[in-house]
């Protein structure tokens, strides 16, 4: 795999990650509004562990997958490349973030 194409696929993984965690980010935050109040039992606390495991299980399958696949399949180089590249996307797009959240402050 050429330089270009590992990290057009890290940015569509680091992508992928974004728009996942922008989802979860809306459901927790209109969580109330959704579900109602779960405060008063244990309902909540399962369904916010349940959801955190799901997301490492999502988030881990877009970020390592690829690599993983590549690594066993001897392309150790472009396996590790892979995974820096889908980490700086995903620098970037938090370094967009908070200079979004700078400038409309």
């Amino acid at each position: 795999m050429s330089n270009n194409k590992l990290f057009g696929r890290a940015g569509l993984s680091a992508l992928g990650v974004f728009i996942y965690v922008c989802l979860v980010s809306l459901i927790l935050n209109n969580g109330q509004k959704i579900f109602g109040s779960t405060t008063n039992n244990i309902l909540g606390p399962m369904i916010f562990l349940m959801l955190f495991v799901f997301s490492a299980l999502i988030t881990g399958f877009l970020i390592i997958g690829k690599p993983i696949m590549l690594y066993l399949d001897g392309l150790k180089k472009e396996s590790i490349k892979l995974l820096f590249y889908t980490g700086l996307n995903l620098l970037i797009l938090l370094l967009i973030v908070f200079l979004f959240l700078f400038l409309t402050k």
